[in-house]
């Protein structure tokens, strides 16, 4: 058997043998729009693959991963969705923060931080958007300076996915007074449990409230937490957001397979694959999902030894259409039942909640508008926009 058959083969074994139990219950649970489910069950099971060294497989094993090449991460997410394994509870720290620590982060913050991420011991949120800056980043209004030895932050994020969970966050903050747009700007790493951090969840329209209110009042953290020299935070933050949109991609597909072969199980049930049109829609979809993953492959193999560039906004735009169509799609399977709730007083359907929640899939994380103006400024060379 082949180096990367075998690899697979193993990963296999190790879900087959391991989603029984007390974990076999958490079998499809979890995704967009769905992580308030069963999310202490998802944790422990977490810790699980933890044990055995099955998280951050693409990590190198200097720091805690198994060094995988990029066929075999490909590899561990296929199988992983075959499976149905629930989704991860632990994408910002595995897959954002912990590539930005290896790439830019000291040797003190890699031996603090990178192990209690890969052990699922301490879990991550980030602090971005803002509510005068969400897809204009450069906007940050939250500030942070220097009070002995530590930083003392105050100020305002919001759309901030997890906050209640996170033992941390990475926030972007202003740390130059008077300074405006990319400059001035510093990447901060910030203990969330303490008494200068509010967390306030916002109710969305599916009724559940992955998105939070992070409000930062005197709160503070170590001067050694700061990822690059202070002011350096523009580019670390872009860093980030390209694992975000690139590589970052793949674990998320787990849940876009899931979501698309419940999508065909359901079209047969109710008749809609004998409709030619919707017939075509699905085939499309499934193109679509084939697109997403070798995307996802291209940007893995590019940055193999650095960080995502630009080219990763167009994962960003592909998968976000991708999704907010599937969710078109599953309302049009579903038929005149998808206009009516479940239960009172407003129980949602998995595709229900799926549609309403993937409208904002082109919004956050950078809208369609932004990451357009990305590829045509920084990838293919075009004048940039006009600014006010």
């Amino acid at each position: 058997m082949e180096p990367d058959e075998a690899f697979r083969a193993e990963v296999r074994a190790w879900l087959e043998d391991n989603l029984t139990g007390e974990f076999a219950d958490a079998r499809g649970l979890g995704g967009p729009g769905r992580e308030h489910e069963a999310f202490g069950l998802r944790l422990a099971w977490e810790r699980h693959m933890a044990a055995a060294g099955w998280t951050c497989v693409g990590w190198p094993e200097l720091h805690g991963g198994r060094g995988a090449s990029v066929e075999r991460q490909v590899a561990f997410h296929e199988e992983y969705a075959l499976a149905d394994a629930p989704a991860r509870v632990n994408h910002i720290g595995e897959n954002l923060l912990g590539p930005t620590l290896i790439a830019y982060g000291t040797q003190e913050q890699r031996r603090r931080f990178l192990p209690e991420i890969a052990a699922v011991r301490e879990l991550w949120c980030q602090g971005y958007s803002e509510p005068d800056a969400g897809s204009d980043l450069a906007g940050v209004r939250t500030r942070a300076r220097l009070d002995g030895g530590r930083w003392r932050v105050d100020g305002q994020k919001v759309w901030t996915s997890l906050a209640l969970e996170a033992d941390w966050c990475f926030a972007l903050c202003r740390t130059e007074p008077g300074s405006s747009r990319s400059r001035g700007l510093s990447f901060l790493l910030v203990p969330m449990r303490q008494d200068g951090v509010e967390v306030r969840p916002i109710t969305q329209i599916t009724g559940t409230s992955e998105f939070n209110e992070v409000f930062f009042d005197g709160a503070v953290t170590d001067a050694a937490n700061i990822v690059g020299a202070p002011g350096d935070g523009w580019r670390i933050a872009t860093a980030t957001l390209g694992f975000e949109r690139g590589v970052a991609t793949l674990g998320q597909q787990v849940g876009f397979r899931r979501e698309f072969e419940g999508l065909v199980r359901l079209a047969r049930r109710t008749g809609a694959v004998d409709d030619p049109l919707l017939r075509d829609r699905i085939v499309r979809a499934w193109i679509g999902l084939q697109v997403l993953r070798l995307n996802a492959v291209r940007t893995m193999a590019g940055v193999a030894a650095g960080a995502p560039g630009p080219e990763s906004s167009i994962s960003k735009i592909s998968w976000a259409t991708w999704h907010q169509e599937l969710g078109e799609l599953a309302m049009d399977v579903l038929g005149a039942a998808g206009t009516v709730a479940e239960g009172p007083p407003y129980e949602l359907g998995e595709w229900q909640r799926l549609f309403l929640f993937s409208r904002a899939d082109t919004i956050y994380a950078g809208s369609n508008e932004i990451q357009r103006q990305i590829i045509a400024e920084r990838v293919l060379g075009l004048p940039r926009e006009p600014r006010g």
